[in-house]
């Protein structure tokens, strides 16, 4: 790791003093900690909360398990002179009915009795109008940081920059980076007003910034970009290896990352480890003297950096990421199944527990409140819609197209659990059609790559989960082939760019579509299908049936 200029040893500060003839000034004052002398300090972390500070429904990860594993690790740290932060990488909101609809108060009140240091503002915190985020901000005990978000009146930063800790005589600078594609994924209602300008320049300047004013002897981003391999980013904005890539050589010594997703390991230089399991070791990945981690989402993990500071330099000793509670799946001998833990068993502390716990009982009262009505059923049975269009399967296709601003939307049959009757519509509807939790994806393709994969996809068998659901698109399907494709109303062209949503699963590869989410321009915008469904009812309710009922888009031969 790069010694930073200024954290020179006592000695030489001192001598370099002398030898200038005058006193000890802050321009070159000597470092609070002591020469040849090695210092333990612990980075912890985790990324895309996405609401869950409740276990799930076979008891894994929440916030309760999270606060013991963290008081554990501190305790051990400490007993080894050493000293610890805590730090997220973003997205505390948007992903669980419970607290979606409580604004995430559970999740950052939760974050305070588990004692988070400070966290970047990810794209999802924006998903609320400006006064929410400001609630959360006086919610939470710690700071929201983020350098590169802006008042597009004023000029000004809108949020704090960077924070500064001193442990040990050592002064630790932790800046909050927020990507820019949040400009174009956010909720335009609530970002009108926001810049959100490059991440990569806006480090560098506040780095500048630091180390003539602060002289910080270690430097931390909290970003949420994304970790995309060998920085491989599609038509997402540049991310964390792209970050790192653009300042000087060590000038962050470390990256604690969110928004990609993905428990960040290493194979070697430049290679993703695709087959990382809980509990296997992970190595973070390194670009330009800067360390990079990210602990893959909803608290499943907290990544544990360990690090010894000596004479202005910080040296990586061991990385892990921690299960919370993770299971997998375990064949007995009848031939049954069941769940195991896949490392001991995390108790759940008592107060975390007791205090999250009437939040979640109230988060689910609020799912039987009415969202939305309409004028008749919106047709989603299993003997009817993996069989034909229907009014449900279009109209969620529509309200992942309006999320998305895309062209056209596909959605898998299979996804749609149940119908919802005529009348009043309640958030607990919505969860009984969409309760896998997948999210929305968006793909830019060319005309050409449209017709392949509508090939693939529209000529699944009927009385199967994988027949499609369209909207926005009408073609004709016979003898194993599309053709007189037409998008909003015009003919496909073969060189121009089309969006489409497809939901997560699907993207993946699932049910046989073709796998698209390595495609460079697919796009997970980190939004529950539930909960785009639901915010298309409320916005246009009472729902008219007819509006969504097949007019002859899809023909069969």
């Amino acid at each position: 790791m790069k010694q930073r200029l200024f954290a020179k040893t006592a000695l030489s500060a001192a001598l370099l003093a002398l030898l200038s003839g005058c006193a000890t000034t802050a321009e070159n004052a000597s470092p609070a900690w002591d020469a040849d002398t090695t210092y333990r300090i612990t980075i912890l972390h985790t990324n895309d909360n996405h609401g869950r500070f409740w276990q799930n429904q076979n008891g894994e990860y929440g916030m309760a398990a999270r606060k013991t594993l963290v008081d554990q690790i501190r305790a051990e740290v400490e007993a080894q002179g050493g000293t610890s932060l805590l730090l997220s990488g973003g997205d505390v909101n948007t992903g669980v009915p419970e607290s979606d609809l409580q604004d995430a108060e559970p999740d950052f009140k939760g974050m305070n009795l588990i004692g988070y240091d400070a966290m970047a503002l990810g794209n999802h915190e924006f998903d609320n109008p400006l006064e929410v985020l400001r609630k959360q901000e006086e919610w939470a005990n710690f700071p929201m940081l983020s350098a590169n978000i802006y008042d597009k009146n004023t000029g000004k930063r809108l949020f704090q920059p960077y924070q500064i800790f001193e442990q040990q005589g050592i002064k630790i600078a932790v800046i909050g980076l927020t990507t820019e594609d949040t400009a174009k994924i956010g909720n335009p209602e609530y970002i009108g007003g926001v810049e959100f300008r490059d991440p990569k320049a806006e480090a560098k300047k506040v780095i500048a910034e630091l180390e003539k004013t602060e002289k910080p002897d270690v430097i931390i981003a909290a970003t949420h970009m994304g970790h995309y391999e060998n920085g491989q980013r599609g038509i997402n904005a540049p991310g964390d290896v792209a970050l790192a890539r653009y300042l000087n050589e060590g000038d962050l010594d470390m990256i604690v990352g969110g928004h990609s997703q993905e428990p960040v390991c290493m194979e070697g230089p430049n290679v993703a480890n695709k087959d990382f399991q809980p509990g296997d070791k992970c190595v973070p990945d390194q670009q330009n003297g800067t360390w990079i981690v990210q602990a893959h989402e909803w608290g499943k993990y907290v990544g544990r950096a360990d690090f010894e500071f000596k004479n202005g330099e910080l040296s990586l000793v061991s990385y892990d990421l921690v299960p919370v509670n993770l299971k997998k799946k375990i064949k007995l001998d009848d031939g049954s199944s069941k769940r195991v833990f896949i490392q001991d068993e995390i108790a759940q502390n008592p107060e975390v527990y007791n205090f999250l716990k009437p939040f979640q009982e109230q988060g689910q009262e609020k799912l039987n409140v009415k969202i939305a009505a309409s004028n008749g059923k919106l047709e989603g049975d299993r003997n009817v819609v993996r069989f034909k269009q229907t009014n449900l399967g279009r109209l969620i296709g529509a309200s992942h197209m309006e999320r998305a601003k895309a062209d056209f939307a596909v959605m898998n049959s299979g996804g749609v659990r149940d119908s919802i009757e005529g009348g009043d519509i309640t958030y607990k509807d919505v969860l009984i059609v969409q309760p896998f939790g997948n999210i929305v994806t968006y793909t830019d393709m060319t005309g050409k790559e449209v017709l392949d994969y509508l090939n693939v996809v529209a000529t699944k068998p009927v009385d199967s989960g994988s027949y499609a659901q369209f909207y926005g698109i009408s073609m004709t399907v016979e003898n194993g082939q599309v053709s007189n494709v037409k998008i909003g109303g015009k003919p496909l062209e073969m060189n121009k760019t089309y969006r489409f949503t497809v939901p997560s699963y699907n993207a993946a590869g699932g049910d046989g579509y073709p796998k698209i989410n390595n495609h460079d321009g697919h796009v997970n915008t980190g939004f529950v299908d539930a909960e785009v469904l639901k915010q298309y009812l409320e916005t246009h309710s009472p729902i008219d049936v007819n509006k969504f009922a097949p007019k002859g888009e899809i023909v069969y031969k």
